[in-house]
């Protein structure tokens, strides 16, 4: 027996495989889903739920990051996670629980922070971002991110028993910047006041959560998630909107959020003819290359770099040249007078640093995978970072 909708065909009579039952959905391709990217950022209580949803769904391809290992409070929120498992870090655990859920699932664990160790190719690479996360500097990294790119994200957040699902699709929805008020811009400022924003800080507001919330938001993400990869098949589009969830009444409603025409992160790269490069090339080797195009470019990196940290007592200091996110409050302190010093940053190279000319990206800290772009006024001509590589197939596979 066979049923239409909407010129598609259902053949409920077909053998009852493995996905046959969400396959009889009018509009489903599960060949679409097995090819599909999908990153996965965070690994906690959504984390978890949210892998284990791509896994029983037959997503194909995986990545999940995270930088946390993985402590007792974990296991009553972590559906993933075995007493076993304590002190190993949860991105590798998890990925581990997903593919025994569906060994078809290829899947690679990245262990560090969003904001210094994934490149911009690696959202290039993905056709859906999910955000598991719990605090609001990754969510900007992320949404800025993605919208260089074009890729749609969609952003989890639980306390309690209250939670938020949003979806952002660059470049025509609003994104996670245009979300924010006043107040969440004033918070990121404060933190960022020393400009060496930690692991530490970013922890010290740890919210609370259950496995029940986390279940709901997740499973609504991984739902919008499986629409927007067949956005082409049917007409349900949730971008630039929130679903809100309120676990105590069980009251829900959904949010439409205004497009923000001056928001500062609706920055999008062209990158169909960005050109490949090796992370082994020194930045005098980039700018020559980007000359053969330019005329006296600067090099705009995706992170600041802190290049030395300045006493006013003692003077410079020795060269440090690592992404500020890596750095924390306690490096800012001088070790001749013990008072704060000031982090030197920058974010370009130009033909007239010459500490750097000789330098590679990876000797700042770049991380694989990362966009570098030449630029001379609004003129801008990118360069991805082993840009002939799948970013994807070398993080499941490398």
């Amino acid at each position: 027996m066979t049923r239409r909708h909407d010129h598609l065909q259902v053949d409920i009579d077909a053998e009852d495989g493995r996905y046959h039952r969400q396959e009889l959905i009018s509009w489903w391709d599960q060949a679409r889903l097995a090819r599909a990217k999908v990153l996965v950022v965070g690994a906690g209580a959504l984390g978890n739920e949210l892998l284990k949803n791509l896994a029983l769904l037959g997503v194909g391809n995986v990545v999940v990051i995270d930088l946390d290992s993985i402590e007792n409070s974990n296991l009553s929120r972590c559906v993933l996670f075995r007493e076993a498992d304590e002190g190993r870090y949860k991105a590798e655990v998890a990925a581990e629980g997903a593919r025994a859920l569906n060994p078809a699932l290829q899947i690679g664990s990245v262990v560090g922070d969003v904001r210094v160790d994934l490149g911009l190719g690696v959202f290039e690479a993905a056709d859906i971002v999910l955000g598991g996360l719990d605090n609001r500097e990754a969510r900007l990294h992320i949404n800025q991110s993605c919208w260089k790119v074009g890729t749609p994200w969609i952003d989890g957040a639980i306390e309690g028993l209250l939670g938020v699902m949003r979806v952002f699709v660059p470049p025509a929805s609003a994104c996670y910047e245009c979300t924010m008020n006043e107040r969440d811009h004033q918070a990121i400022a404060v933190r960022k006041s020393c400009a060496l924003l930690t692991r530490e800080q970013m922890l010290a507001g740890m919210v609370p959560t259950t496995a029940t919330t986390a279940s709901v938001i997740a499973g609504m993400q991984a739902q919008e998630a499986i629409k927007l990869l067949h956005r082409d098949r049917i007409e349900a589009d949730f971008a630039g909107h929130g679903f809100a969830y309120n676990g105590l009444t069980h009251d829900s409603y959904v949010v439409t959020y205004r497009y923000r025409e001056d928001c500062l992160s609706h920055d999008s790269y062209d990158l169909t003819a960005a050109e490949s490069a090796s992370a082994a090339m020194t930045f005098e080797d980039l700018l020559e290359r980007a000359g053969q195009h330019l005329k006296d470019p600067v090099l705009d990196l995706e992170r600041e770099i802190v290049l030395a940290f300045d006493c006013s007592e003692c003077g410079p200091g020795d060269p440090v040249r690592r992404p500020v996110e890596l750095l924390s409050a306690r490096s800012a302190v001088c070790p001749g007078c013990g008072v704060d010093r000031k982090p030197r940053l920058t974010h370009s190279v130009s033909a007239d640093d010459e500490e750097l000319l000789a330098l590679t990206p990876a000797d700042l800290g770049l991380p694989r995978f990362d966009v570098i772009t030449a630029r001379v006024g609004a003129i801008r001509r990118h360069f991805r970072l082993e840009g002939e590589l799948d970013a994807f197939e070398e993080l499941m596979h490398g």
